[in-house]
């Protein structure tokens, strides 16, 4: 016959135990779900890559919803003293979610940029486009510039203006060909005599097909080099194209240093 007080003891052992695994349930099944959700963002991407821009985009944002929620409940539960002794698994369960709420968070901030997607250096002659009018295929934003959208680029990027260099055309021409191809873009289209490039640039995660063209034209001072840079695909740019010709110039600038 057990002793009464060793009795005691095995049932208060087995009643935390008890707890402990009511706890780890609670921390164990959302983990579960982060994982599940991170697959989802995965998968969102991928349909995105493959040109069903719209469905991808759609399941990416109820993946990063889905993500943020829940590192609000694992946040909860790190504060709780019952659930003190498993923050370390609460902190690595809530991993998985970091990645959707993340991208998210920096495609909620998208909001401040304007809805337009054709974005220049000279609005009131904008360089045109001719190779691209090939590839962008039908279901892709017309690429006719649109002066009704002037205002709000000027508004929302008042430094976007002509690049002028004191080079001569030929060589603004060929450092302008090198830059962009230093940029990793696709290059369509090369006209020294007229003084065009057109190029393809691809976004890393999404694997979005944006269209530049770059203008080379000469002065009395030397060479202006202007840009214009627009989506295929999306009513807004989050800021990409404007970013993406500020890139390009600071990266000229320099190679004309150099």
């Amino acid at each position: 016959m057990a002793p009464a007080g060793r009795g005691r003891f095995s049932i208060i052992r087995i009643t935390g135990n008890d707890r402990m695994t009511t706890s780890s349930r609670w921390i164990r099944w959302p983990g579960y779900v982060a994982w599940l959700l991170l697959i989802f963002l995965a998968v969102a991407v991928m349909i995105v890559r493959s040109g069903n821009w719209q469905l991808g985009l759609g399941m990416y944002a109820i993946a990063g919803l889905a993500s943020l929620g829940l590192l609000a409940l694992f946040a909860v539960l790190f504060l709780i003293p019952k659930f003190k002794e498993q923050r370390g698994a609460t902190l690595r369960s809530a991993l998985p979610a970091v990645p959707g709420a993340l991208l998210l968070v920096m495609a909620m901030q998208g909001a401040q940029y304007p809805q337009i997607h054709d974005i220049t250096t000279d609005t009131n002659d904008p360089p045109i486009f001719e190779a691209a009018q090939a590839l962008r295929g039908e279901n892709s934003n017309p690429i006719v510039f649109d002066d009704d959208v002037v205002a709000q680029q000027l508004e929302a990027y008042p430094d976007l203006a002509p690049l002028r260099s004191p080079r001569s055309f030929a060589s603004s021409y060929n450092l302008a060909l090198r830059t962009a191809q230093g940029m990793g873009w696709e290059i369509t289209r090369e006209d020294s005599n007229a003084g065009f490039i057109e190029a393809v640039d691809t976004t890393a995660l999404m694997q979005f097909k944006d269209d530049v063209v770059i203008r080379v034209r000469t002065n009395a001072d030397g060479s202006i080099v202007d840009l214009r840079s627009v989506s295929r695909v999306g009513r807004s740019d989050l800021g990409a194209n404007a970013a993406r010709i500020r890139r390009f110039q600071k990266a000229f600038s320099k190679g004309a240093e150099g």
